[in-house]
């Protein structure tokens, strides 16, 4: 094994990148590469704990083409993981140009700074459950039909065709894998689990210490998806990247949990018992009550212009050609989750 070989991993500071950096750097001897998008304030809470020689960041903007070839010609990674990109769905409506060229224009810049420059080396694309969007059957497998209900999905189908053409026109290795929703320790605010499991642990610091309840929104709880967790997957990936030949999977959980599922897990593993008041002709008027106070309501900004309502997995193929399970299951997950954040919040209240 060469362990001299270079890693470039982007989006490092994000869940799924800092997750491939600790991976890669306790499974492997190779050189790190994390880039991260110059901004006038750094988050780099999820890379603060690495102080590994092997690992170094590197200023990247993926969509400046220039950025790209120059780091490149740089680095030349024998790898790219590209997890970089406008993640945020419900934001892809407000910004869709943003979106398509964080998400679709930096993959072909990158596979053009390969075929020109680095043609030996292996690139994966992240891809998403969205691309699915206006299902057709369940559970979706490799052979679900695009049908995108939202500017991400559609982005990240993009993505998927020219990874097929840059990978069938100049025998690239390059792949893209669907990946069903994952979560985790170090999955941002914004996404409506860590959204729950923050709010869930503030409220239980607020009834134990006799402080005013403030109830936190979501939108439409009876979506389903398919959750797994992030660290799993990024083991998968690295399988991936190192098949003899390049081609397209799909990742997931294989089962389908409501987000009132997970509200009802995050409320048990932190010990609140509650009750639901649910409207079924009206919705908005569901609430969610512990110790007779409202802890969630329903807010109608929260739903998307056009939802998926139902989405699932089947990863069967996958599994078996990678040799690759999930070590975490849905419940596991909720449970990580939760007594993280209820440990980062009694920390920030001291």
């Amino acid at each position: 094994m060469n362990n001299n070989m270079n890693i470039l991993i982007t989006g490092a500071t994000g869940q799924d990148g800092s997750n491939m950096v600790d991976y890669l750097l306790s499974s492997t001897e190779y050189n790190i590469y994390g880039s991260y998008r110059r901004l006038s304030v750094s988050n780099h809470t999820n890379l603060e704990h690495i102080p590994n020689k092997r690992f170094k960041l590197v200023n990247l903007d993926i969509s400046d083409q220039q950025s790209i070839i120059n780091t490149v010609k740089k680095i030349k990674p024998d790898y790219i993981i590209n997890f970089a990109a406008q993640s945020f769905v419900a934001d892809s409506w407000n910004i869709p140009i943003q979106t398509f060229t964080t998400n679709t224009l930096s993959v072909i810049y990158f596979l053009e700074a390969i075929r020109e420059y680095i043609p030996k080396c292996r690139f994966y694309s992240a891809g998403s459950s969205e691309e699915f969007g206006n299902i057709d059957y369940f559970p979706q497998d490799i052979k679900h039909p695009l049908k995108p209900r939202s500017i991400y999905g559609a982005s990240k189908c993009a993505a998927k065709h020219i990874v097929k053409v840059y990978r069938d026109s100049y025998n690239l290795y390059a792949i893209h894998c669907v990946l069903f929703n994952h979560e985790g320790l170090r999955r941002g605010k914004e996404f409506v689990t860590r959204k729950i499991t923050t709010n869930i642990a503030r409220i239980k610091y607020e009834l134990e210490n006799n402080k005013e309840v403030k109830p936190f929104e979501l939108g439409n709880i009876y979506s389903k998806r398919d959750w797994s967790d992030s660290e799993d997957f990024v083991r998968a990936v690295w399988k991936m990247l190192n098949q003899e030949t390049p081609q397209e999977y799909i990742l997931s959980s294989n089962e389908t949990h409501s987000v009132k599922d997970f509200v009802d897990l995050s409320c048990k593993y932190a010990n609140l018992e509650i009750k639901w008041e649910i409207d079924d002709k009206e919705p908005l008027n569901t609430k969610l009550y512990c110790n007779d106070k409202v802890i969630l309501q329903i807010n109608k900004e929260y739903y998307r212009p056009a939802e998926v309502d139902l989405l699932i997995g089947d990863s069967t193929e996958t599994r078996k050609i990678l040799d690759w399970e999930p070590r975490y299951s849905f419940e596991d997950l909720v449970k990580r989750m939760v007594e993280n954040d209820i440990k980062l919040y009694k920390n920030e209240m001291k």
